[in-house]
């Protein structure tokens, strides 16, 4: 029996059709589409992002509807994408509407998700990284005026 060199290839096209498959969901979710979230994420995948931290599909599921609810048109844009071994890292915008107010004016987080997939190409870890106080804190009516402030302060 002859020793072949272990075949990356083979690997980064199950990462690619993972990611593809990721990304295309992100791109086209709605309320709807949330049910079928256990075709991209794990049974017991964590995620994470600035407002969360929890476990489990059902978790997920709730923090996507909950997006529905606070947020009008929301949607991912995905810009850029790194993929290694098991993992991807992808940066996005989000764009949105708020409901409460501002209506009426676009949007847009910028932001990135780091993504590492199970054996069977689904996310098992979903962490989020996006800067909570420049896009969004300082976007909101009265804590957006003190957010400005508080920067401007620390840059003396």
């Amino acid at each position: 029996m002859t020793n072949h060199p272990r075949d990356d290839r083979v690997e980064s096209r199950t990462l690619q059709s993972a990611v593809d498959r990721a990304v295309k969901y992100f791109e086209t979710i709605t309320p709807d589409s949330i049910a079928a979230l256990g075709e991209i994420y794990s049974e017991n995948c964590a995620f994470k992002d600035p407002f969360n931290a929890v476990s489990g599909l059902a978790a997920i599921q709730a923090i996507f509807s909950h997006m529905f609810v606070q947020l009008d048109q929301p949607r991912f844009v995905v810009r850029e994408r790194v993929l290694q071994g098991d993992q991807a890292f992808l940066t996005w915008e989000f764009h949105f509407y708020f409901r409460r107010f501002q209506r009426g004016q676009a949007q847009c987080i910028l932001g990135a998700s780091h993504l590492r997939f199970a054996g069977d190409g689904r996310i098992a870890l979903h962490r989020d990284y996006w800067d909570a106080a420049e896009e969004l804190y300082e976007k909101l009516p009265l804590l957006g005026g003190l957010m400005r402030a508080l920067k401007a302060q620390a840059r003396g």
